[in-house]
């Protein structure tokens, strides 16, 4: 119920002490406004690394070979691993049903890209259908290479955004023109986007089957790509991918005569895992920057307990007068508490519009690797009000405790 006398009380004795009240209530507003920051450059860290795996599918698998780097079964180290066509046709007719996306990679080095007289150096890969999901590529223009395509060995290609961009100058659709890839005609049939932006657009994409063929890579591909369709939760659908990453590794580790200890020669990367490392990290960097901000409003809110014990002290003789006519404990607990919520949430309040003001002020401009848009959202703002509820009565408990135990004969003999 509204009670105009008592609010009347705690303005008044907001009126008496205006420089104590804002001390006390400045430790409550630093301490909410280093806590809405923190959690928002926790926001803005998640964020980043998020945009970091947007660029793939976040449950990609990779695989890659190098030089092996021990003696393994009589070989000599320093042999170089070639991972060829039948790896993939292998993994397939084993754990085809099992997978959801999957391609292999053929690199032509050294390639350079000729429209009429537009000449670019761009990365050209020899890629499978599945690798605009894999690489979470949209069509913009056309469409993405076909099966078709690897089964005729078609000299088409798709080309990125930015070479779209460089070589035909955003005056002419490239659909259907040729495009010459090391002196070599090829119809472009799709234009694509990426979310890692110029760098990933920066890439002509031609079936693997010609690349191969072509540029006489034989049977030899770069590397092998899957995805395993997501299950129930995130726990199911990491130990799926950890099952049939240890099977891949131990196959072609197996074949090829390498050590199982080799990390050099077949490295199978698994994003999923390291999505995992990642996220378990910022739940702990988000814990603990909690942690801090909690801990600096507890140092506010001691500083409120002890204005609130002084106020009391300078009431003593007033809450005993208030007992002595009747007044009830509980009543003096809740006058004592009031104020303290009161003052604790005002400061608290300005505190939160500061801090996200802040945030929504500078939180855009931030750009970084890691550290994308700090911000809170509503569920957060929420959060911190509760917890300046709970704040400002924590505050005033052990106060309002004492006001409550006073006994109006020793009170009204106070001084």
């Amino acid at each position: 119920m509204f009670n105009l006398e008592r609010w009347e009380e705690i303005f008044d004795t907001i009126r008496k002490n205006p420089l104590r009240t804002i001390l006390t209530g400045f430790s409550v507003l630093s301490g909410i406004f280093i806590l809405v920051i923190l959690l928002g450059v926790g926001q803005g860290m998640q964020n980043g690394i998020s945009n970091q795996f947007a660029t793939d599918a976040t449950n990609r698998i990779s695989v890659w070979t190098g030089m092996t780097s021990m003696e393994y079964n009589g070989m000599n180290p320093g042999r170089h691993i070639q991972l060829r066509n039948s790896d993939y046709d292998f993994t397939m007719r084993k754990h085809g049903e099992e997978l959801e996306y999957s391609s292999t990679r053929y690199r032509i080095w050294g390639g350079m890209v000729n429209y009429l007289d537009q000449t670019g150096s761009y990365r050209i890969e020899g890629v499978m259908p599945d690798y605009q999901f894999l690489e979470n590529e949209s069509m913009v223009l056309g469409r993405y290479l076909n099966y078709n395509d690897l089964k005729n060995y078609d000299k088409v290609a798709v080309i990125g955004n930015k070479v779209k961009t460089d070589l035909f100058k955003n005056e002419e659709n490239p659909i259907g023109k040729l495009i010459e890839i090391s002196g070599l005609n090829f119809k472009v049939i799709g234009v694509f986007s990426d979310p890692g932006g110029d760098r990933e657009e920066s890439r002509v994409f031609i079936p693997v089957t010609t690349a191969q063929r072509i540029f006489n890579g034989g049977d030899k591909i770069g590397n092998l790509s899957f995805t395993l369709p997501a299950q129930d939760n995130f726990d199911q659908t990491l130990a799926a991918s950890l099952t049939f990453v240890a099977d891949l590794e131990k196959t072609l580790k197996t074949k090829y005569n390498v050590a199982p200890s080799d990390e050099s020669a077949i490295t199978v990367w698994n994003q999923l895992e390291n999505a995992k490392r990642f996220y378990t990290l910022m739940n702990i960097i988000k814990l603990f920057f909690w942690g801090v901000g909690i801990a600096t409003i507890f140092a506010g809110i001691v500083g409120v307990s002890n204005i609130m014990l002084i106020i009391v002290k300078e009431r003593t003789r007033e809450i005993g007068i208030r007992k002595s006519l009747g007044a009830e404990p509980l009543s003096i607990v809740g006058m004592i508490l009031q104020e303290s919520v009161f003052i604790t949430l005002m400061a608290g309040f300005l505190g939160l519009i500061l801090g996200m003001f802040f945030l929504q002020t500078v939180g855009p401009k931030v750009q970084t690797e890691f550290i994308t848009n700090p911000s809170v959202n509503f569920n957060v703002a929420l959060t911190t009000v509760f917890i300046l509820v709970i704040a400002g009565a924590a505050a005033g408990f052990v106060p309002a405790w004492r006001a409550a135990r006073i006994k109006p004969i020793e009170a009204l003999k106070d001084e």
